[in-house]
């Protein structure tokens, strides 16, 4: 479905104000996020994305509005996901409190960028090879099942090849150099390991994209809705790993609920042609699927395993 470039100037001018209030106004300085502040900036962007969602119901109708949730509902519940990755980073790297704000915020915007490329080369290529929307959906089925047969994540740095290409062309200093992503040293541009947590950070989105992107793909082909939906999803993200990053790991359960979603829109796009299922209903099921795994974790809560904390070497 196209609409005005006037739509897509305004929204992405909201959006990046958005961004540059939160990195040049309210986080000037290098400090730790309080849970009070990410508490309240995760309220922000929930209302902003419900309120939005009313706009989208005012001007493009009552079905546009009811799949601009469901698709929000889904990239908010996967995006869940990418909390125990950044969680699991930062232990990895002992990124300090102070400059894991910045570091979400690159990579938020990256995720922004690549997020827009994904959906107009998925839509663009369901419309004219209609037959690739079984191969998403096959995926998505796939990768459910895979992810309910996970026990337990973990992250190998050390195994990601776009940052050991990276790692090949930049010499990294052995700590910290404040917030800098890059230092100079006698004259040679030196990366420091905060860009490298940043390059995990950002290859770590691109894979959450593949099952993202597909999954809101069998709700709606609008463009604009699934950029939307997906934008405010991920915008909330950061806040939402601030609030909520120390006791996700009492949610064992969730990534069963994960996976139950993504098997279930995988098979949504697989029926596609022979029955469409109502969005109410895929709404429905969504919210329920979360609502068990998170209740099924409190009431069954386990043990927590160490997590490895070793740096990788330096070259």
């Amino acid at each position: 479905m196209d609409h005005s470039i006037l739509l897509w100037s305004i929204f992405n001018v909201f959006i990046i104000a958005m961004l540059i209030i939160d990195l040049v106004v309210l986080h000037k300085e290098d400090e730790p996020v309080s849970i009070k502040e990410a508490l309240y900036w995760t309220g922000v962007w929930i209302a902003m994305a419900l309120i939005f969602g009313i706009g989208v119901y005012y001007y493009m109708g009552s079905q546009t509005a009811l799949d601009y949730y469901t698709g929000y509902l889904i990239e908010k519940s996967l995006s869940v996901d990418n909390i125990f990755v950044f969680l699991l980073v930062f232990t990895y790297f002992k990124v300090p409190d102070e400059f894991q704000h910045k570091v979400l915020f690159w990579g938020i915007f990256g995720a922004l960028v690549m997020r827009l490329i994904f959906i107009f080369t998925g839509v663009a290529l369901i419309e004219r090879f209609h037959w690739i929307i079984y191969v998403f959906g096959g995926f998505l089925v796939f990768t459910g099942i895979k992810l309910a047969m996970e026990k337990d994540k973990e992250v190998h740095p050390e195994r990601n090849p776009i940052l050991i290409l990276v790692r090949r062309f930049f010499p990294t200093t052995k700590s910290y150099h404040g917030s800098k992503f890059f230092i100079r040293k006698m004259g040679r541009l030196i990366a420091t390991p905060l860009f490298i947590v940043l390059v995990v950070i950002e290859t770590t989105d691109l894979v959450f994209a593949l099952d993202s992107i597909p999954a809101i793909l069998a709700i709606t082909r609008d463009e604009f809705i699934i950029y939307s939906s997906n934008a405010f999803a991920i915008l909330g993200l950061r806040a939402l790993y601030f609030a909520v990053s120390g006791i996700m790991r009492l949610f064992h359960y969730l990534h069963y609920g994960l996976s139950l979603i993504l098997v279930f829109v995988g098979i949504k796009m697989l029926l596609s042609d022979l029955y469409h299922i109502p969005t109410p209903y895929a709404l429905a099921f969504i919210a329920g699927s979360l609502a068990l795994s998170i209740i099924a974790s409190i009431l069954n809560p386990k043990e927590e395993k160490p997590v490895n904390t070793e740096n990788l070497p330096d070259e």
